[in-house]
């Protein structure tokens, strides 16, 4: 009886021992994948932000953003940002983890475009704006890998431009100047999402250096200490319109300066202004 038992138990254990892996017959080779070298859709996010600030959204004009293959320099999509600049509190005020979004938590202005791609594709991705102001126009770009059918979304690409929109508000381009006249100049600074500049705001003006300065061709006759005003929005500074001897071209340029050395955002606006003679006051015979 006990022989019996250990020929059970051994019985038993054979069949809870796992055949070795060469007695496991296949039944032949899978089938190949049919859609193997099929493009595979490839979904890329792009967004363009003012570096140190917002989105570029529909404000600004948006910006252009194209996609290239390195290799055969073929445009993969091209196309316009459009949307909103984001969520102010959530972008310049949030602590936020490496993994954790900034522009994608709330709406805010993407480019999205989706591509076919068989293999493994260095591209580059390029942005230019704010479309909307061409004479402050910034440029960027950056060299990505796309993986055919991985999708990049969420916050996407970010692409960051550098730089301010200045412009002079007054006076304004072209207007006459008379010779020794007293004239404040005012220009408005905004990052280049479109948000002002200003003391104790998120973009604040007291750790940017901004001044004006008066050309006589490009010669700087003068440089003015520009002080913001809260009733108008704008940095002002007057001064007295050059003589015409001063200024044999009887043109005057004007020329505003914005830059931030930690941000590394820098900003000009220019304005030209003809100047004619004082007007003599008319005398009664």
């Amino acid at each position: 009886m006990t022989r019996l038992r250990l020929l059970a138990c051994a019985w038993l254990l054979t069949l809870l021992i796992p055949l070795p892996c060469w007695a496991i017959i296949a039944d032949g080779e899978p089938p190949p994948d049919p859609g193997l070298n099929d493009p595979k859709p490839t979904t890329i996010l792009v967004r363009v932000v003012a570096h140190g600030a917002m989105v570029l959204g529909r404000e600004v004009g948006g910006a252009r953003v194209t996609i290239t293959d390195l290799e055969t320099k073929q445009v993969l999509a091209t196309g316009i940002q459009q949307g909103e600049a984001g969520d102010q509190n959530q972008i310049m005020r949030t602590p936020h983890l490496m993994e954790e979004p900034v522009y994608s938590a709330r709406p805010a202005a993407a480019f999205t475009t989706t591509v076919g791609l068989r293999r493994p594709t260095l591209v580059e991705i390029t942005a230019e704006g704010p479309l909307a102001h061409p004479s402050s126009m910034q440029h960027a770009s950056q060299t990505v890998l796309l993986i055919p059918g991985h999708d990049l979304t969420n916050d996407g690409i970010v692409l960051h431009l550098y730089g301010y929109l200045v412009q002079i508000e007054h006076p304004k381009q072209g207007q006459v100047l008379t010779a020794t006249d007293d004239v404040t100049l005012r220009a408005s600074v905004k990052t280049l999402s479109g948000t002002l500049v200003r003391p104790h705001g998120d973009w604040d003006s007291r750790k940017i250096r901004i001044y004006g300065e008066l050309l006589i061709g490009d010669r700087i006759v003068e440089r003015l200490q520009l002080f913001f005003s809260n009733e108008t929005g704008t940095f002002e500074a007057p001064f007295f319109v050059p003589n015409l001897h001063e200024a044999p071209d009887g043109t005057l340029l004007l020329r505003v300066v914005a830059t931030d050395l930690a941000t590394g955002n820098s900003g000009v606006g220019t304005a030209a202004f003809p100047i004619q003679k004082p007007l003599r006051p008319s005398t009664n015979p």
